[in-house]
């Protein structure tokens, strides 16, 4: 499958160079990286002051443009130089991975992980039916997408609302340069400390950073800080854990290991797989309100039919919309479980690479299985800091359509076809 923003390009040679662990924490690439002209007038005297302490800093004596360890100066230096470093990619089992904080997340960003999650991106919108978002916005003027990923939802974000400004967040610089005018990325780790001004985001979106946050209830504290008040932030996540209503998936499936494995090695990690169902807890925990949770459910292959469907819980889809999901799911899943896993079994698990091959191997056999009625749950939450002035109820949203469909979601699916099945390869 090719992506119709990025055109798959020859994958780089891998090298075994160490990371440059020069770059510190302390220094957020947000606040070195130039990344807009059209950034918001408001940021204009904390980004002077921002740049001006760190110019003043630039000849301290404890940093040496010679020094073998930086590969050239990362404070006040050019955007040529810290380019290099936030693309000095780190390699392990033929997969690329993020160079700035490397290793606290899971995931490559080459360009097959890229497909994955434009791919998971249109899961999405087909279980909201189109919808860019649930949250009731009105005439929204900033806007955060946290672990924007490949940038889609930010892009089309912006184009849904063209007097909104939006910023999306990432580890790795995989997002394209031509973007709207009012969408912008930024090289940021949403585990420190934030560096926006407080009570500003009318929107905050945020989506599959299961695996991804050391401290979920300080993350939504922060995430509570900078929202103004009167604005929203939603959460969308899924399950790790495939199971299913009429006990074709028990303690003895593989499925069942599976999902026991994939908590076992966030626990290890230290970041949680589990926050599809801890969402709306610790949103209420954090001080929001109105906070509406709507779970889904999408099939692991394309089983449902008039005869199996999921019982409840799934948004009220009908079984072909269902099934539709489970083999846009299934297609997911079966391309991606070597980038969602590869690394956390090897380097957390310490799982020999052909092991841990195997253990892959098996999972995508067992999304071949029309038998097994398997589905992860999803869940969708979202809530409004107090204050503010708050929407009319029954108002209409924006009619830009960020709150409707933005284009048509009809089925592709030939009838009859159930996706990937035994004996069968993706296209």
């Amino acid at each position: 499958m090719s992506n119709p923003r990025n055109p798959s390009q020859p994958t780089p040679v891998p090298t075994l160079e160490p990371e440059n662990p020069a770059h510190d924490s302390d220094w957020p690439l947000v606040q070195l990286v130039p990344v807009s002209s059209a950034h918001p007038a408001d940021y204009a005297d904390d980004e002077a002051e921002e740049f001006e302490a760190i110019d003043g800093d630039a000849d301290n004596d404890d940093f040496d443009d010679n020094d073998s360890a930086f590969g050239g100066s990362l404070i006040g230096c050019d955007t040529d130089t810290l380019a290099s470093f936030i693309t000095d990619y780190r390699y392990e089992n033929g997969r690329r991975y993020h160079a700035y904080r490397d290793g606290e997340y899971w995931g490559p960003n080459d360009e097959p992980a890229n497909e994955q999650q434009d791919l998971a991106h249109h899961l999405y919108l087909m279980t909201l039916e189109g919808r860019l978002h649930v949250a009731p916005l009105d005439n929204p003027h900033n806007i955060l997408d946290v672990g924007t990923g490949t940038g889609i939802w930010a892009i089309e974000m912006a184009d849904a609302y063209p007097s909104a400004y939006v910023i999306g967040t990432d580890l790795s610089p995989i997002q394209p340069l031509f973007v709207p005018p009012n969408c912008a990325f930024e090289i940021e780790d949403l585990n420190l400390s934030w560096t926006y001004p407080k009570n500003h985001f009318d929107f905050i979106h945020i989506r599959e950073l299961f695996g991804s946050v050391t401290d979920w209830d300080e993350f939504f504290s922060q995430a509570y800080n900078h929202t103004k008040p009167g604005g929203h932030v939603e959460i969308l996540e899924h399950s790790v854990c495939p199971i299913s209503d009429d006990d074709t998936v028990n303690e003895h499936s593989f499925f069942t290991l599976w999902g026991k494995t994939v908590l076992e090695l966030g626990e290890m990690f230290g970041k949680s797989f589990n926050i599809w169902e801890e969402s709306k807890a610790r949103m209420e925990k954090a001080g929001f309100i109105d906070v509406v949770e709507t779970r889904f459910k999408w099939p692991m292959n394309g089983w449902p039919s008039p005869e199996f469907r999921t019982h409840g819980n799934d948004g009220d889809k009908t079984w072909q919309r269902l099934r539709e999901l489970g083999i846009w799911n299934q297609l997911r899943l079966y391309d991606g479980v070597e980038g969602f896993m590869i690394r956390l079994l090897t380097t957390i698990k310490k799982w020999p690479y052909e092991e841990a091959q195997l253990f892959l191997a098996q999972m995508r056999k067992e999304l071949k299985d029309l038998k097994i009625h398997a589905y992860l749950d999803v869940s969708v939450v979202h809530g409004r800091k107090p204050g503010g002035k708050r929407r009319h109820s029954g108002a209409p949203s924006n009619s830009s359509g960020g709150y409707s469909a933005l284009y048509p979601l009809d089925n592709p699916i030939p009838d009859g076809y159930q996706g990937i099945t035994s004996g069968e390869e993706p296209i």
